[in-house]
């Protein structure tokens, strides 16, 4: 996310800066110069094992940040020839186009505890990667705000935004708050934006200019910034009182700062309204959706289980507020095309039987069949997992509801 700070002269070094310069993890000097060439934890094979190994160096610590970590894949936002590094703990940049270590990002999202319902605001959100993660904490009443120098950056970060929306299984899994970037110099935000409950800076702060983004903040806010090389977590604990707690020495490249022509009054940066009245079908749908998710999951979190490897793919198993609701692509796909408008009283015959056929299909096979897949399953004494089910899915399509209503219900992804 610095990268929307970047003057020409630092680009250089920024893949060897922009990490932690050491680590409370590591204790050899082996290990020690290891992080300062922009490693902290070992390269994974895929976005689980990542999330694996910086659990592991204590860098992710709650199961709320670790089922955000879990349910975006990193790599989605590298571009494509790229990729292959997506799940090495480095930082990554193309032009103004760039992602900092995922070590960073998760001490980063370990000290905003974050929380539903809260406000964010993510100064140079760069490809919208930390925005996203944010906004499945968030949920559908949290405000998600990002502000970037750069507008080919902006338009890759609505690329990105939009092809998780429209592809990711974790978008029926979790109640997102989408996030919204605007163009301009964080320096320059108009003053009577905000404050926000949660503010975090993606570029190295100065003394300077602390007090500007502490203005940014609510009472009780969290501010997160990179302060004089140190990754810095400000709590704004009264209106005139501050708790600073230093969590890791790092190198950013500092904020460009505003620049002017003589005499010319600045453009302030307008962010988006705070809060926006929603339609009464919103409001209906986050309901029900929440009253069935209750109904199927039940109200209380639960523990968060690891990735599990099958015929060497993993199987991921991200999770919001304990949620076991696992998706079945499959079936998503099947219904996305929107049926006609007559309920299940109007419906024929065949639509029933093509229905219940799909309900087989779906991983709910008749008792035989069943038998069967238990016999299958426990030759040469190896236990195979099941397809996994979204269960809230499976109990909005069982709804007596027209088909485009039910697709409403599930996140209907063409808006």
């Amino acid at each position: 996310m610095a990268s929307v700070f970047f003057s020409s002269s630092q680009t250089i070094i920024y893949l060897l800066s922009h990490v932690p310069m050491q680590s409370a993890s590591l204790t050899t000097s082996t290990e020690t110069k290891s992080v300062r060439m922009g490693g902290a934890v070992s390269a994974g094979e895929d976005n689980d094992e990542l999330i694996d190994n910086l659990k592991e160096a204590q860098y992710i610590r709650s199961d709320l940040v670790e089922q955000a970590f879990r349910a975006i894949d990193r790599a989605d936002y590298y571009l494509e020839e790229f990729r292959d590094s997506a799940y090495k703990d480095l930082a990554w940049r193309h032009g103004n186009i760039h992602l900092s270590a995922p070590c960073i990002y998760s001490e980063v999202m370990e000290a905003l505890d974050l929380q539903p319902g809260l406000s964010f605001l993510n100064l140079g959100s760069g490809t919208g990667y930390l925005s996203t993660m944010v906004g499945l904490i968030l949920g559908p009443f949290g405000v998600n705000h990002g502000v970037e120098l750069h507008q080919d950056v902006i338009e890759y970060a609505y690329q990105k935004l939009e092809f998780f929306i429209k592809t990711s299984d974790s978008f029926d899994r979790f109640e997102f708050c989408e996030p919204c970037f605007v163009m301009g110099n964080c320096l320059e935000i108009a003053p009577e934006s905000g404050p926000y409950d949660r503010v975090y800076c993606g570029a190295g702060v100065q003394r300077e200019q602390e007090d500007y983004m502490k203005n940014l903040l609510k009472v009780e806010g969290i501010l997160v910034l990179p302060l004089e090389e140190k990754l810095t977590k400000i709590t704004r604990t009264g209106y005139n009182s501050w708790e600073t707690k230093n969590i890791i020495a790092v190198s950013f490249a500092p904020l460009v700062l505003p620049k002017h022509r003589d005499n010319s009054k600045p453009k302030a940066v307008p962010l988006p309204t705070m809060f926006e009245v929603r339609t009464l079908q919103d409001l209906a749908r986050i309901f029900i959706r929440l009253t069935l998710k209750k109904t199927v999951v039940g109200p209380g979190p639960g523990p968060l289980p690891r990735g599990l490897a099958h015929n060497g793919e993993r199987l991921r198993q991200a999770q919001h507020c304990g949620s076991t609701l696992l998706s079945n692509r499959y079936v998503f796909m099947s219904r996305l095309i929107p049926g006609p408008m007559d309920d299940d009283n109007n419906r024929s015959d065949a639509e029933e039987e093509e229905e219940e056929g799909n309900c087989r299909i779906r991983g709910e096979p008749e008792e035989e069949e069943q038998e069967e897949e238990g016999e299958e399953s426990r030759e040469g004494g190896a236990l195979l997992h099941e397809a996994p089910v979204n269960l809230l899915r499976e109990r909005i399509l069982s709804l007596p509801l027209p088909e485009p209503l039910k697709m409403y219900m599930l996140h209907y992804r063409e808006k």
